[in-house]
């Protein structure tokens, strides 16, 4: 039985939630295990900015390395990505509420709204992993937008510390590859959003 990740053709774009990172490199190179092609793109804050997650020169170095291709970090490389027909999805992983907020008013000024734009003119999937502490309060009407929004998929989210940040949603990393496998038949998986038990 064939791999439906071998050979797609998969938009990597990372912004600045820098404590999901690591979660999302370990998703990157699993996507290429299975044979996925991953096309790298950084946020400008994502590429630029030292923190106690690593280096933004690490971090790219990281990501160049997992992809085999040297990282998208300009709206000029971006925007390519559309015309040139260079990706089958597009994956936003982590997906910060600033960018979430943006996606939702069609704004393109960094290099990930404009891979997703561009990406999007041929009416692909786009598939989103939250990560954001305030979820459920000033971000919520954003990613109601987004839920009703045709393309737009979400790696189901877990309110991480329900009791500590109620209105914080962190994308479940681990099921990624499961999200972008129902977004390419057109799924959303469910449920959406949940809590941890053990909290």
């Amino acid at each position: 039985m064939s791999d439906i990740l071998k050979g797609l053709r998969i938009g990597y774009a990372m912004t600045g939630s820098f404590c999901t990172f690591e979660k999302s490199f370990q998703q990157a190179e699993l996507l290429v295990k299975r044979g996925a092609e991953l096309l790298p793109v950084m946020s400008e804050h994502a590429s630029a900015i030292d923190t106690r997650f690593g280096t933004a020169a690490e971090n790219i170095s990281r990501l160049r390395s997992i992809a085999g291709k040297e990282v998208i970090l300009s709206i000029a490389e971006a925007e390519t990505i559309g015309p040139k027909e260079l990706t089958d999805i597009m994956v936003v992983a982590p997906c910060t509420s600033n960018t979430a907020a943006k996606l939702a008013s069609s704004v393109t000024d960094t290099a990930v709204t404009m891979a997703v734009k561009s990406h999007l003119r041929r009416g692909k999937p786009v598939v989103l992993a939250i990560a954001s502490n305030d979820s459920l309060m000033g971000s919520a009407k954003n990613l109601g937008e987004l839920f009703n929004r045709k393309n737009y998929y979400f790696v189901p989210m877990l309110q991480d510390d329900w009791i500590n940040k109620p209105a914080s949603l962190v994308a479940e990393f681990s099921m990624l590859p499961q999200a972008i496998e129902a977004a390419l038949k057109g799924i959303q998986l469910r449920p959406i959003i949940y809590h941890s038990s053990a909290n």
